[in-house]
């Protein structure tokens, strides 16, 4: 049985190795023709122009208020007024919360009534010196009181007004964090207030970059919160170091921003003048194939086949990617004007490799697309 069992094993061994054998063998003779040639790709194209290109850096920023607080107790005290809703926006000067102030009401009392004995006992003091009945020295003393009393009854006043808490800025109100009746100790929070318009973007740019980066200078920005818009600004301040960890320097815009659409800590994303513009070629973003070792594009032109027979084929081009705007990429160098660039398709392709160009659907090159808000 186990003799058997070899033998249909050798046999079978034999006949595939034959077979293997025999193909192999046609594949050989068929290489040798030139008759094995793997079909053609089919890719879209476009031919490489040269544009105008604005230079500008992307670069992602952080949005802050002008102004913006946490508006806490001054003094300690019970909330016995609340005078705001949240959200809702207030001007500088309003009343947002008063604390109770009986006990500095009666303080004031006592020190007015001490303030008029004063008056009256300087008054009469002024009146004494000038007839000589009594020393220079006690009417300085009842000058002294007077002045002291005045002291006293104005600090009282202060520590009143301190505790009608008021908005130090025009604004929008935050979350109500207190309650009627509650405690508050020196410098517990009662609400948050922002200036939102116009407001601040913060963005760091590299330290090369700073040269060209001028005051003034024009940004646009844009939020993945609200696609299709965008804010305009304009440079309004440098930092005056370079951070040593990053080598970024720090840049202020100001941003109108209408209807507070744009919150504070919210992510940007700004696009920053910097420099004169320069002629670069602009091609679509998926025409660029993107590697550790360099990025490179295929350019179609004819080729001849190992037969000699001519074919339209590819040859891999290595590029320099100098920025990017919206669905195009902006080429400085390897690319020439006129040449026929594959725009989609790239990744099934290889140097050499036979295309088929079919260009009814083309893929986005528009350098300041408006996706639909869905």
């Amino acid at each position: 049985m186990a003799k058997r069992m070899f033998l249909m094993l050798v046999a079978t061994a034999a006949v595939l190795g034959s077979l293997g054998f025999v193909k192999f063998r046609e594949v050989q003779a068929s290489a040798k023709n030139g008759a094995f040639q793997p079909p053609p790709e089919a890719v879209t194209t476009i031919v490489a122009r040269q544009e105008t290109w604005p230079s500008t850096l992307n670069v992602v920023g952080t949005v802050q208020a002008v102004h913006g607080v946490v508006v806490s107790a001054d003094l300690p005290g019970t909330v016995q007024a609340i005078h705001f809703e949240s959200g809702r926006t207030v001007r500088e000067g309003e009343v947002l919360a008063e604390l109770d102030t009986r006990q500095e009401r009666a303080q004031l009392a006592a020190l007015e009534a001490q303030r008029d004995l004063a008056k009256v006992n300087f008054a009469r003091a002024q009146t004494l010196a000038d007839q000589g009945v009594i020393s220079r020295m006690d009417y300085d003393r009842a000058a002294a009181e007077q002045k002291q009393t005045e002291a006293n009854v104005g600090e009282v006043k202060a520590a009143i007004q301190r505790k009608t808490i008021r908005a130090p800025f025009s604004g929008v109100l935050g979350i109500r964090q207190v309650n009627l009746g509650q405690y508050l100790a020196a410098g517990n929070p009662i609400v948050s207030l922002q200036s939102l318009d116009p407001i601040y973007v913060n963005f760091g740019v590299p330290q090369e970059a700073i040269g060209k980066l001028r005051m003034g200078e024009k940004i646009h920005l844009t939020t993945g919160d609200l696609p299709g818009t965008e804010f305009t600004g304009e440079v309004t301040a440098l930092d005056s170091i370079v951070d040593a960890t990053t080598r970024n320097i720090q840049v202020q815009a100001t941003v109108r921003n209408p209807g507070a659409r744009l919150r504070p800590g919210m992510f940007a994303e700004v696009t920053v003048g910097v420099g004169s513009s320069r002629p670069l070629i602009t091609l679509p973003a998926s025409a660029i194939s993107y590697a550790p070792f360099g990025d490179s594009v295929y350019i179609v032109t004819d080729m001849k086949g190992p037969d000699g027979k001519p074919y339209r084929g590819v040859r891999q081009q290595f590029v320099k990617v100098e920025s990017s705007r919206g669905d195009q990429a902006g080429i400085s160098s390897g690319v020439q004007p006129g040449e026929e660039v594959v725009t989609s398709g790239v990744f099934k392709l290889r140097n050499g490799a036979a295309v088929l160009v079919n260009n009814k659907i083309q893929p986005p090159n528009n350098p300041a697309p408006r996706p639909e808000d869905n």
